[in-house]
């Protein structure tokens, strides 16, 4: 039998986390190990509980979801971050991915989307909310009928590990190069596809069978 996906929550309204916990704790396949009500809180939280999966708030009171994600990052932490918020704006929305989440859901999603999407995140996937997903897009990116093949296959590796959400520590390692080798790739693939940064090449990848 195939462990629980152990869960987190940071959120500073207890009533949200409550909520939160309740509709997660009734799914079989996902467990709840721990709940904090502000972003200082989670550098204790992971390294007490490494969770598999951390929902974080945008907003709180001390320390942002923003600030504690790049902090995890930074560390180098295995736990997987997605924000759940309910701001969509396209610079929050970029801001939380460039530090390090791996997914971003709003808090009026849909519960099965969002069971949904702690799954996903669990299993390296990159759940976004399609009302952000569509936003993150830039008005040069490459069309959809551009195809992989102006592509390396290393390329294309490159690009489908980013997809999965994986830093580029863990690609290189994942690879079997050296991060300067990902950043290079990641410059070439950027100008090939014509996209700005690393969320709108992991869309593209999505979009084209990448991940």
């Amino acid at each position: 039998m195939t462990d629980p996906v152990t869960v987190a929550i940071v959120d500073d309204h207890p009533l949200v986390r409550a909520g939160l916990r309740a509709l997660l704790e009734d799914v079989p396949d996902l467990r709840v190990v721990a709940e904090a009500s502000d972003g200082d809180e989670v550098p204790a939280l992971v390294a007490e509980h490494s969770p598999d999966v951390l929902l974080m708030d945008l907003s709180m009171a001390r320390v942002g979801g923003v600030e504690a994600t790049r902090a995890l990052r930074d560390a180098g932490s295995a736990t997987r971050v997605v924000v759940l918020t309910s701001y969509s704006e396209r610079a929050r929305v970029q801001q939380a991915l460039a530090a390090g989440a791996v997914g971003y859901l709003l808090k009026d999603s849909e519960p099965r989307d969002l069971i949904a999407g702690v799954r996903a995140a669990a299993q390296g996937h990159v759940p976004l909310d399609p009302r952000v997903a569509g936003a993150l897009l830039p008005e040069n990116a490459a069309p959809p009928e551009a195809d992989v093949s102006v592509l390396s296959q290393r390329e294309q590796d490159v690009l489908g590990e980013v997809a999965r959400g994986h830093a580029n520590k863990q690609i290189a390692r994942r690879l079997g190069i050296t991060e300067g080798t990902v950043k290079a790739h990641l410059g070439n693939i950027y100008r090939q596809i014509g996209v700005l940064d690393r969320t709108s090449a992991a869309l593209w990848a999505r979009d084209h069978g990448l991940a």
